[in-house]
């Protein structure tokens, strides 16, 4: 085989907008023909055949950014399966401002060119190869500018690799910066695409978010920060969106708003990220010292592998504890032992008899939860530390007292010096809801740890993310321009009250905000070992509908919030069935009610609300609804306490309450820990949409859906159409028409029916 027919990169040329032109067709690239595939590699393949002749299987993007220039590399790969020669052009969105810097070819054709084409001129193509197509996956990324290549074959049954590079300027937003990947939201783009991000500054990196996508940080130095989206979230869809925080103070703070008239102000997220490399305290003591109290299980159930992995773990911690910190040990099955009778400073000596101590322990009789929590938040802390639980229970109390009310209670009121209780139900026979609430009223967090799994791991995990308190004992105040307290200006906040801030936090903080005047947040804590309050002011003026991630992740929690309040009413059912009391508790039905009027309007659902999607619910039946949910939540929430049906609500629930990145899918853990996604409801833009027998139905309409007539017709492709595309475009809400099938929606006042 010669040289020749082997890959080859080939070097493209590169033409800019306002530069050479490849032929006079690229002197108007939205008149020219078009291939017989179009290729956007952020949605699908466009072709006027039956299906695809090419498929997109990966996109790689490495990105680079210097000092707020951001250089992205896109690497596509594609297939042709077919049995015959095809031919292909590229159409990629991209953010305005894009200058190409490089393109490259890898197959046996001649060489290809490439051009970007700016905001209006890309319209203009879009809407020529929508209409050319009779497809509307382009018109979601109406308002980027485009980058399109000449026309390239691919061979039969083979495949092609694409590079190209461009760059283009971020805009920072006060402290924050803000990178945008443009991609489609809809449910059917299932191309895996792997992320990563360099970024380097010359101020400190505060801390990195995205609303989008999951991802792991890694910080290089203090300013410097590799990101990647996790290998889980590789073909969730949607644009990557990436903010992070330039160090200004102690604590940076930034605000992102979303304006709704209906609430007389709008939804806020209030993104904090602490200081690189905080300074305080000494070279061998922490500013914000830990006292760490290890509860561990020994019940008979706990016997074999369990006791033995909760024992290395307890291990690890006391050898973790630096010095000028403190801990103690209990275990606990029907009696409670503690290994001292006070709090013990780290000490190589203390650490010895401690290691002796978890060597004696052994794994039998039964569970008495109420009294090993009492005896762990009795013992007054040392002065100065910050008292942590971690708490370990594999099973149901069994002796003693073992209502949950009364468990529940000692954690809300015998706990007078406040220590934080880090639940860990060991195995599915635990009281998921009864952990979950006792670390939500203590600033900590549940960790549920399925059979499967690994003790140790999990618990080493949780004390990792618990290194170097930093901000302790947080509260938030709303402050007018006089610096006096603001009331009304903020409501229904979440989480309502503020954890803990250790080395390499952040917190994201959501809620809805009343008028236009600036927000002044008041952040009072414990900076390390000292009493300081941050005061941040962010004006109202940047609200936009664009950010839609806002209110959509301040809907996912509020709704996991009052889950959580259906399932704490569900604790010691008295001798009447739980079914009546959850159909006539009034306040069961004002919870239900609020759910589902949330799950309807933003298009959020749960395993107790996945109903509402399916084909043949009518929504316009407010009660048959109402109905049909207060069963699934009386069945599932309150009734169902412990084991793996009760694991996975709890699972569910505890991403939802903490939620900061988007669930496009749906997706949640049924009662057997089996993943599941939704497919019939899709958010796009700031909207949501049902699909019914093929229609997509604006959700501000569903539930009246059978009623309603259009007040408008539009055809596709024709000019009103072209019209409404604008329209939306400037509203930052065209994803809306770019469903597959006809689409029912609210456009102003009107309802419009798109064909």
């Amino acid at each position: 085989m010669t040289s020749r027919h082997h890959p080859r990169l080939i070097a493209a040329t590169v033409l800019c907008a306002a530069g050479f032109a490849f032929g006079q067709a690229y002197l108007s690239s939205s008149s020219r023909p078009l291939a017989g595939n179009v290729i956007i590699p952020q949605s699908r393949v466009m072709t006027s055949h039956a299906s695809p002749a090419v498929k997109i299987t990966e996109v790689t993007a490495g990105v680079v950014i210097l000092e707020q220039v951001a250089t992205t590399t896109m690497d596509i790969q594609l297939r042709n399966p077919t049995n015959s020669r095809v031919e292909a052009e590229l159409a990629v969105p991209v953010p305005e401002g894009t200058v190409l810097r490089g393109f490259a070819f890898e197959g046996k054709a001649s060489e290809p060119t490439m051009q970007v084409l700016p905001a209006d001129e890309a319209r203009k193509t879009y809407q020529s190869i929508v209409a050319q197509m009779r497809d509307p996956a382009l018109l979601e990324f109406l308002g980027c500018n485009l980058i399109r290549s000449s026309v390239f074959p691919i061979e039969p049954n083979g495949t092609q690799k694409i590079r190209l590079t461009y760059e283009h300027l971020l805009v920072a937003d006060g402290d924050r910066v803000d990178y945008v990947l443009p991609r489609s939201e809809s449910l059917d783009y299932c191309v895996p695409w792997k992320v990563s991000v360099s970024i380097t500054s010359s101020r400190p990196i505060s801390t990195t978010y995205s609303p989008s996508h999951r991802i792991d940080t890694v910080r290089r130095a203090s300013g410097a920060v590799s990101v990647r989206i996790v290998d889980e979230a590789s073909t969730e869809p949607g644009p990557f969106r990436l903010s992070y925080l330039l160090e200004s103070s102690e604590v940076t703070a930034s605000l992102l708003a979303y304006p709704d008239a209906k609430l007389g102000g709008g939804y806020f997220m209030l993104l904090a990220g602490l200081p690189a490399q905080p300074t305080g305290g000494s070279t061998t003591q922490p500013a914000i010292r830990r006292e760490v109290t290890l509860v561990l299980d020994r019940s008979g159930s706990m016997n074999g592998r369990k006791i033995e992995q909760a024992k290395e773990a307890a291990r690890q911690i006391i050898s973790a504890l630096q010095e000028g910190e403190a801990f103690n040990l209990i275990s606990y099955n029907e009696s409670v032992d503690m290994f001292s009778s006070a709090p013990m400073l780290s000490t190589q000596a203390n650490i010895k008899k401690a290691r002796e101590y978890i060597d004696r322990i052994n794994a039998a009789g039964g569970t008495n939860i109420h009294a090993a929590l009492t005896e762990a938040l009795r013992l007054k802390p040392l002065e100065g530390t910050l008292p942590l639980v971690l708490f370990l229970t594999d099973g149901l109390p069994t002796v003693g007292q073992t209502s949950e009310v009364a468990i529940r209670d000692v954690a809300i009121r015998a706990n007078p010096h406040e220590r934080r209780i880090f639940t860990f139900g060991v195995g599915v026979d635990v009281n998921t809801p009864l952990l979950e609430r006792i670390a939500a009223e203590t600033r900590a967090t549940p960790t549920f740890v399925l059979p499967s799994e690994d003790v140790e791991v999990k618990v080493a995990s949780v004390f990792k993310r618990l290194t170097g308190p930093v901000l302790a004992d947080p509260k938030l105040e709303i402050a007018d321009a006089s610096s006096k307290p603001g009331p009304n200006r903020v409501h229904d906040v979440l989480p309502n009250r503020l954890p803990d801030m250790f080395v390499g936090d952040q917190l994201v903080l959501l809620g809805q905000y009343s008028g236009e005047d600036p927000l002044i947040f008041k952040l009072t804590g414990n900076y390390l070992g000292k009493t300081r309050t941050f005061t941040f002011t962010f004006g109202l003026d940047k609200a936009t509908t664009r950010n839609a991630f806002v209110p959509r992740l301040w809907a996912s929690r509020r709704i996991a919030s009052l889950v959580d309040s259906i399932r704490q009413l569900g604790a010691d059912p008295g001798p009447a069935s739980i079914h009546n009391t959850a159909a006539r508790d009034p306040r069961v039905k004002e919870l239900v009610d609020e759910i589902v009027r949330l799950s309807t309007e933003f298009g959020i659902l749960t395993e107790y609300t996945a109903f509402l999607a399916r084909e043949g619910t009518d929504l316009s039946n407010r009660d048959n609804v109402l109905a049909q949910a207060t069963h699934n939540f009386n069945e599932r929430a309150m009734k169902t306490r412990s084991g793996l049906g009760s694991f996975n609500q709890s699972a569910n629930s505890v991403f939802m309450k903490g939620q900061s990145v988007a669930n496009n899918r749906n997706s949640f853990y049924d009662e057997r820990m089996n993943r599941v996604s939704i497919t019939n409801v899709q958010q796009v833009n700031d909207r949501a949409f049902y699909n019914r027998s093929g229609r997509w139905i604006d959700s501000r309409v569903v539930e009246r859906e059978k009623e309603v007539e259009p007040t408008k017709v539009i055809e596709f492709g024709s000019e009103e159409f072209t019209k409404l595309a604008e329209k939306l475009a400037g509203e930052g809400r065209q994803g809306s028409i770019a469903l597959r099938g006809e689409i029912l929606l609210m456009v102003g006042d009107e309802t419009v029916l798109v064909k």
